[in-house]
């Protein structure tokens, strides 16, 4: 496959090691070396030594010895350098597409159209919502005092984020965690560290301090569960699969810590029989394909009302059909590869699972020629699976679309339902009442109308049931990232007060 000549130089930027700690990179302590592969080529990217526990203590040291400046600078002056972070990752826009392109095999035109320019507009989102941390006014709700309620910064935040998207999910965790005056521990994975490392360079050359945003670059059964149980973290904030989060759940209890959670999620994408066919159909492509379906939010089980449900199938068959697949750097390329070969052949044998009971329309398989060498997956398209079936009901986090039929509304919204997942969905219909009604009776975070997908700095994300807990973007976030106090002052300098008969009796 054609290798372009501005590939990002990994080895050479990071050649200190992939451990950002108090302003510094370093290499890691657990005496294992990790290597990031081009998923589309095969090729090394870059190799590094991963955290060990020494490395997140030293992170968690470097940020709670941040925290008591970051936490003191008032919100305009924490707005002031979000503001500059957001000018520098602009400056750097290109450079971050291509990293993230080689790292995740994600398309060009998608790091540069989606990933980055999103990433850059939530900088500035946080820059502007720093000024708006206000607790409630103050006032007499007792008739002898004045109380007002404190908005306040945790502590030190020791945060994991996923593979799927790393710029924006560092973004996601370290942006609202320092707008509100916390001091942050992020831990990548293993497999996608690049821009997470770029990102912490990015905040220091904004002028943000030293400490306030470190990077642990580990395995998560050394670096993630240690840092996750560390004494010195007062919160974890975890994007990832739902069982993962349980682990994460589980150890983080042990230290009573503030705990959200952002996990997985098999949304629905819900076809009512008066929908606009032509845009059902290219949403569910589009919808499904995004990220090559390595996207919690993605449509993963369309459910289509049984007049449009053969119309349906065979036009997202068609149009499934020329989607590009390709080297991520052509901007001809639609889809890119999976992140690894072990993704790829983790989502090849949930479809072949599922040819035992169900119709595989297009797809399902690994193409060979020129994409043998990368882990790519032909988008697929899947008919006719029971509503109790591994296909219909497990997160696959590939190119897949499943397609079951159904006659009543209510039939159609029982089976959005049924899952374990409440994360995202959409609802298709030109009839104002089936869509406010989908939208009040769907279990999810998020219900779009007519599409799917897109999110912006100024809403919240989250989910429901299975999927979580909890909210990224938006002023929602600080409620995750903040503690409340209630101040009460009282009016009356008399010393002995009336409730103190309750204490003293008649004296």
């Amino acid at each position: 496959m054609h290798n372009p000549g501005h590939r990002f130089q990994a080895q050479e930027r990071f050649a200190d090691g992939a451990q950002y700690i108090g302003g510094r990179l370093g290499k890691g302590t657990s005496e294992r070396a990790h290597t990031v592969v081009d998923p589309a080529t095969g090729d090394d990217v870059y190799t590094y030594q991963l955290a060990g526990r020494d490395d997140v203590d030293a992170a968690v040291a470097a940020a709670a010895a941040a925290f008591p400046e970051w936490s003191g600078r008032t919100p305009g002056e924490r707005s002031d350098a979000l503001h500059r972070f957001a000018a520098v990752l602009a400056e750097q826009a290109d450079e971050f597409a291509w990293a993230e392109s080689l790292q995740c095999g994600k398309p060009i035109k998608l790091t540069r159209e989606f990933d980055v320019p999103g990433t850059i507009d939530n900088a500035a989102f946080f820059a502007g919502a720093a000024r708006q941390l206000a607790g409630q006014s103050a006032g007499e709700y007792s008739a002898d005092h004045t109380s007002y309620v404190r908005r306040e910064p945790i502590g030190v935040v020791g945060s994991i984020a996923p593979w799927n998207y790393p710029l924006q999910m560092a973004a996601w965790k370290v942006l609202p965690a320092i707008a509100a005056g916390n001091t942050i521990v992020l831990k990548p994975a293993e497999l996608t560290p690049l821009t997470s490392l770029m990102f912490a360079e990015a905040a220091a050359e904004a002028g943000i301090p030293d400490g306030v945003v470190n990077i642990i670059t580990g395995a998560g059964p050394e670096a993630g569960e240690h840092l996750v149980g560390h004494p010195g973290v007062a919160m974890t904030s975890f994007t990832g699969s739902t069982g993962v989060g349980k682990r994460v759940a589980e150890i983080a209890t042990a230290t009573v810590k503030r705990l959200h959670l952002e996990l997985g999620g098999k949304a629905p994408f819900v076809v009512f029989d008066d929908a606009d066919l032509e845009a059902a159909i290219q949403g569910a492509v589009a919808g499904s394909l995004i990220n090559t379906g390595q996207d919690c939010t993605a449509a993963t089980r369309a459910y289509v009302q049984r007049p449009l449900y053969d119309a349906f199938i065979a036009g997202v068959a068609d149009l499934m059909a020329g989607v590009r697949l390709g080297d991520p750097f052509d901007r001809a390329t639609d889809l890119g590869p999976l992140v690894s070969y072990a993704q790829r052949d983790r989502v090849a044998a949930f479809v072949e699972r599922a040819r035992g009971y169900a119709r595989v329309v297009t797809g399902g398989e690994i193409p060979g020629g020129d994409l043998s060498s990368g882990a790519f997956y032909r988008p697929t398209l899947i008919a006719d699976a029971p509503q109790d079936s591994e296909i219909v009901q497990a997160e696959i986090f590939g190119p897949v679309l499943v397609v079951v039929p159904f006659d009543t509304d209510d039939e159609g919204l029982r089976l959005a339902n049924d899952t374990p997942y409440g994360l995202a969905a959409s609802a298709w219909t030109r009839d104002v009442f089936r869509a406010h009604r989908a939208t009040r009776e769907i279990k999810a975070g998020c219900v779009w109308v007519n599409d799917h997908i897109p999110i912006i700095s100024e809403m919240p994300h989250g989910g429901f049931k299975a999927s979580g807990f909890g909210k990224d973007m938006s002023v929602y976030s600080f409620e995750e990232y903040t503690q409340v106090k209630h101040v009460m002052f009282d009016n009356t300098a008399v010393a002995r007060k009336d409730w103190h008969r309750t204490i003293f009796g008649d004296r």
